[in-house]
Parts: C-alpha cells; structure tokens; sequence
C-alpha cells in the first residue's frame, strides 16, 4: 500500500536532493516497463465486477460503446488499468491524480470569469497518487488516438512523447514560480490556436465557438418540450427517461436542498432564485453508463432563463485499491474536493449529495463546455493536442503536489519523456489485445450487446 500524501519539508534544496537521490532507486528509464503478469487479472472480470451495483439494463450501452475501437475500450477500462499501473515503478511522489487522465478528459469550458479556458474536465476517479500513473494513462491514450487515425507509429509515438515533454517542462517552470502565481496559472484556449496550422487552428477555433454557444438556453430547446404550458424533459429511453431509482422521485426535493448545503453562500443564493422544475435519467460518456446519472431542470423567472444541473453517481475510485482509501466517506464530496483542488477554475454549482444512500456530485450540464475533436487530427495536430494536455495535467498536480520536488525527479534530460513514450507503445498494444478479448466475451454473450442504435457515444 502506498503511504499518503504528506506536506514536503519546508527547505527548497532539501526537496530537490530528495527527488534527485529518488532516481537512484527509481531510475526514470525504469517507467518504460510493461509485460503482462503471469498473475494478471482477466480484464473482462476486472470490468464485470466494477458493474456489479451499476444499472442493469444499462450495462450493454456500455459494453457496445467500449467495444467500438480500442481507444473506446481503454476510456471505459481505466479500473483495468490502474490494477496494472500499480504494477509499475514510481517515485512515490504524490498528487491529486485525476485517476482517469486520457485525452478525451481535456476539453474546454468557462470560469466564473466567463474566460474559456483548456483544462481537465473529468475527476470521477480523482485520489492522492503517483504523478506517474496520469503522465502514462494520457500518453497511452495518445498513441490509441494516433493509431485509430490511421497515423504512423513513429508519429503515435511523437505525439506521446510530447505529452509528456509538455508536462515535465512545464512543470520546471512552475517549480520556478511563486505559488500563488502558480495556483492562478490557467491555459487560455487562444494560446491553443495561436500554436497550430491555419487549417488546425480553424477546427480548435470552430470548437472553441461550439463550446461557447454550448450553455443551458442552448440545451432547453434539444432537450425539453411545453406541456400544459410548463418545461418538460423529453423522453428518449434508455438514453433519457424519467424513470428513477425507488424513492429519487420522492426525495429530490429533499436532496436538492441537501446540494444546496455544499455549496458556498453566495452560490446558494443565486441557485435559490430558480425553481426545481424536472429531472429525468440520462447516460453519458462511455464509463459512467451504468451509473446512476440525471439532468436536472430549473427556471428562473422568465422562460429563457433555464438552468441545467448533471447530477452524477460518485463510487469508489478505481485506484483506492491501490493508493489507499480517501479521506472523504462521500465520495461525491471526493471528486468536488479534487476536481476544486486541481483545476484552475471550479464550476461554480460544484457540489454533492447523497440520494437513497448513494453519493453524488452536482455541475452545470452545460457551461460553454466543450471538446476539442481529435478523431481526424493529423500527426503534427495530435502532438500540438498531446502537448497541451502534458501543460494541463502539470498545472492541476503542480497545485495539488510538489512541482520543485517532481521537476527535480524528471530533471533535464529526456529519459523520462522517451520511458513514458515506450511504456505507452507497450501498453497501447496490450489494451489492442484486452479490446480484441473483451469483443469476443460480447459476441460469446458473456456481456450483452446494447439495443440496436444505442451504441454510440453520447
């Protein structure tokens, strides 16, 4: 087992020469290790068993979803990878992991500013860490994307790499800074266009306009109709429906009350002035499908002042098993206290609730949230993504973690960029192989297939 997090001692110097003698026993070449062990769990069951308390019904949208590219797999099997991450070396220093870093939980979306920003945007499985474990769920994840855009390995392997270039320079940077200066460092989107090709920087750019038009008003008209003159959220089963845990009907209003509780005062009064108006069941992502996740809707006083809230089930994080239990018993209140710690500027509704003795966390559905599409990027696109990515996550450990103790751990040099970058090879091969098996246990009936039509991703 891991030991916590502890506070670094108080001396600079003290902590480089900790993490620089760390390399002695862990060398940075180290981290491109991967075989498969002989006593290694068959991800299959890994994966069944994280679905044991999830939605029945709900569980062959999942399934189809995974089984639709390796890349889809490896973002529903992070619980499979991290029983395997906690086989490889790591330095033992320590962050607030997100738990589930792969590229497609980057994206944008507005701070309390109403500046867009390019951040982390998922921390279900956020828990105290190795940095390491992110740095090689995101580069493996980038080398999948390559693969499944038809690009070479060499420029899989580019893209990789850069990620974690990106990370280990920006985090020396940050260790050179203040901490103040290095707890409101945030990643301006046009920074993003500013470093691409004309013919990249148009589609971040289109993406970053979605993301701007992408707010409650714009949800209200896809997703309710008027019935008998009042706001309802339209019905599209299994996808959305109003069906409900026994007793959640009964006790939303309790618990929405509940929520209001987390937040802190002035968001609280400005969450009072609207009116609970409907809440319905609806999936998401790849993941999550299985867990108990709903949209709820609420009304300001006039009809183009909607507000919608996603109120998601919280369960243990999948790397609890292997980097110890959180100090948080809720663990909606976990991902809220993580996500907060770790990004740069938190949704101010961020909360969370208990509902019929499940945990949940609470955020707007839609904030001028938005994803930067990757599935047709070129290889010099991939990498400029990569980059970014490797940026975001060293800001979010650099607040939670000690940025002068793991940039003086990654040091100058690229070994740690090159190990990372084989290791992410290595294990993009072996998540090619866990998908090809996982495929056979869905055609075989082990795991159901979806109804047709609801396979793809949400």
């Amino acid at each position: 087992m891991i030991a916590p997090q502890t506070r670094p001692p108080a001396d600079p110097e003290m902590r480089r020469s900790a993490a620089r003698q760390l390399r002695a026993i862990v060398p940075r070449s180290s981290h491109a290790r991967w075989h498969r062990t002989t006593d290694r769990t068959d991800p299959v069951r890994v994966i069944v068993e994280q679905e044991r308390h999830r939605i029945a019904e709900l569980l062959p949208i999942r399934h189809e979803r995974m089984a639709l590219s390796p890349l889809s797999y490896f973002r529903g099997a992070a619980a499979v990878m991290a029983a395997d991450l906690a086989q490889t070396p790591t330095s033992g220093i320590r962050v607030q992991a997100c738990g589930d870093a792969h590229l497609a939980n980057f994206g944008l979306f507005a701070t309390p500013e109403r500046n867009l920003t390019f951040d982390v945007n998922d921390f279900d499985e956020t828990l105290p860490a190795p940095f390491e474990w992110d740095v090689k769920r995101l580069a493996a994840s980038l080398v999948l994307a390559g693969r499944g855009n038809g690009l070479s390995p060499p420029h899989c392997r580019v893209a990789a790499r850069a990620s974690v270039t990106a990370y280990r320079r920006y985090m020396r940077a940050l260790a050179r800074e203040g901490h103040l200066d290095t707890w409101y460092t945030q990643i301006d989107v046009q920074d993003l266009i500013d470093e691409v090709d004309a013919s990249d920087a148009k589609a971040v750019d289109r993406d970053a306009r979605r993301a701007e038009h992408s707010t409650s008003w714009s949800e209200l008209r896809k997703l309710t109709s008027e019935v008998d003159g009042v706001r309802r959220i339209i019905d599209d089963p299994p996808l959305i429906e109003h069906s409900v845990l026994p007793g959640a009907e009964r006790s939303m209003p309790e618990a929405f009350a509940q929520y209001l509780g987390s937040l802190e005062d002035d968001r609280r009064v400005l969450l009072e002035r609207y009116r609970l108006c409907d809440w319905a069941r609806k999936v998401v992502g790849v993941g999550s499908v299985g867990t108990d996740d709903s949209i709820v809707l609420l009304m300001g006083d006039r009809d183009d002042d909607p507000l919608f809230l996603q109120v998601k089930q919280a369960e243990h994080s999948v790397l609890e098993p292997y980097a110890g239990a959180s100090t948080y018993t809720d663990q909606g209140q976990r991902v809220v206290s993580g996500q907060r710690l770790s990004q740069a500027a938190s949704d101010i509704f961020l909360g969370w609730v208990q509902i019929g003795g499940r945990d949940y966390y609470v955020r707007q559905l839609r904030d001028r949230k938005g994803s930067i599409a990757f599935g047709a990027m070129g290889h010099r696109a991939l990498r400029l993504y990569g980059e970014a990515c490797g940026a975001a996550l060293a800001r979010g450990h650099a607040r939670s973690g000690d940025p002068l103790a793991i940039s003086a751990y990654l040091g100058k040099s690229k070994k740690f960029d090159h190990a990372v970058a084989t290791f992410a090879v290595r294990y993009a091969d072996q998540t090619e192989r866990d998908h090809k098996a996982f495929a056979r246990a869905l055609r075989s009936g082990e795991l159901r297939p979806s109804p047709a039509g609801r396979g793809s991703v949400a």
